[in-house]
């Protein structure tokens, strides 16, 4: 358990509601920490879970048209078990890739100030939240970190779309001057999550895939928290109509009923490892758990949700809800920001409107407003000073409703 998160709500149901003991039903705000898109426990994702424990030693086409969904270039998949495990295999293909390219200098990663990506070392090393970075930072590789496009940093006059534009030039360039020692670049698409759920304009991946073209340099999208259905597309990424090099997925894979992730890539790169074992190109990363049948089936059942009902059309209607009632808190006096992505939102808390000054960390001001959640029901859970918003695709909008009154009232009492 979290330090001061005491009073941990038990579960007694989990279905469509989560049922918060000893309080009524009430919709949690984040979807068990992200993972459970469609709800904890959607019937329809979670019937397939268990209805094949193997799997056949050919794959079904029919997980072949799954596994690459909309990004149809990206034809192979690499399996693992966690979001991690998945970023650590993306960055082990790309410097694999170049090195049996012959150009095994490219050993260094490009990533953005204010970046999560995981927390085992690979993944940490290109993290950018000190929460998390600070206590391994003597073990970790040393990546190059450029400015974060965040919106919420823009200058006076500036929009979202130029501080994609300024956050593009200072990329620019650190590519000119480092690209030959780069193997890749690595972003979360649209939304910085673990840094307070930064946003930023679409234009930053358009523009992010023409300096990658450019300058030769892989892509690594890492949408492992923000893809299927979240940010209102599929995947992030089409948003800025582009296909990274290597796409990490897990969370919402599977609907967040079991531990499954997969890395995404092109036959181009897969081609780069096919040879005779003789030649020493072979990707030799395993997990006990990799390809799991299980939570392959449960990936299937869940996409089939995806693919089958019409939860994109769905989604993009209640955020639409969650955006008209969220709007009002944007004129608190304590609330600089009021932000969203898709059935992403989030509400930036601090001390002053005008400048923009934070509250200082140590009051947790962003806690008081989970404590209030607790005893009204609700699941409101902050990062920082910032009370964010991820609910299940099930929700409805009276729920959403309860969900913005009880923030409201927490806030509130937070700032008081």
């Amino acid at each position: 358990m979290l330090a001061g998160f005491t009073h941990q709500p038990a579960i007694e149901l989990a279905e469509e509601l989560v049922r918060i003991a000893p309080k009524v039903a009430r919709p949690p705000a984040s979807g068990g920490v992200i993972p459970a898109t469609a709800g904890i426990h959607w019937p329809s994702a979670r019937d397939g879970d268990v209805d094949a424990r193997t799997h056949d030693a050919e794959v079904p086409s029919e997980r072949r048209r799954s596994a690459a969904q909309d990004a149809s270039s990206l034809s192979r998949v690499f399996y693992a078990d966690n979001g991690s495990s998945a970023v650590e295999v993306a960055l082990k293909l790309s410097f694999h890739y170049w090195k049996n390219q012959g150009r095994g200098e490219r050993r260094r990663f490009v990533a953005l100030t204010g970046g999560y990506h995981g927390e085992t070392l690979g993944a940490l090393s290109v993290t950018d939240v000190a929460l998390y970075r600070e206590t391994y930072a003597p073990l970790l590789l040393e990546p190059i970190f450029a400015p974060s496009p965040d919106a919420y940093a823009a200058d006076p006059g500036e929009s979202a779309a130029d501080c994609a534009g300024r956050a593009l030039r200072a990329l620019r360039a650190i590519l000119e001057r480092q690209a030959r020692e780069v193997s890749a670049v690595i972003v979360e698409p649209l939304v910085q999550c673990a840094a307070g759920m930064r946003m930023y304009d679409a234009s930053y991946l358009t523009g992010l895939r023409a300096l990658c073209d450019e300058f030769d340099v892989h892509l690594i999208a890492d949408e492992i928290a923000v893809g299927f259905g979240r940010t209102g597309t599929l995947f992030a990424c089409e948003q800025g109509g582009i296909v990274p090099d290597f796409l990490c997925l897990s969370k919402g894979l599977t609907g967040g009923t079991l531990p499954l992730s997969a890395v995404l890539t092109t036959a181009a790169i897969y081609a780069a490892f096919y040879a005779d074992y003789a030649a020493g190109k072979a990707f030799l990363h395993s997990h006990s758990y990799t390809g799991n049948p299980i939570a392959c089936r449960a990936a299937l059942a869940t996409l089939s949700v995806l693919r089958e009902e019409p939860v994109l059309e769905r989604n993009r209607a209640l955020a639409a809800h969650l955006a008209a009632r969220l709007a009002p808190l944007a004129a608190h006096p304590h609330v600089a920001d009021v932000r969203q992505t898709g059935m992403i939102a989030a509400i930036e808390l601090v001390r002053d409107k005008i400048t923009r000054e934070p509250f200082p960390a140590a009051e947790r001001r962003g806690l008081r407003v989970y404590r209030h959640g607790l005893e009204r029901g609700a699941v409101l859970r902050p990062l920082g000073n910032v009370v964010y918003f991820m609910p299940p695709y099930c929700i409805t909008p009276e729920e959403i409703n309860f969900m913005v009154e009880v923030a409201a009232e927490g806030i509130e009492r937070a700032v008081a």
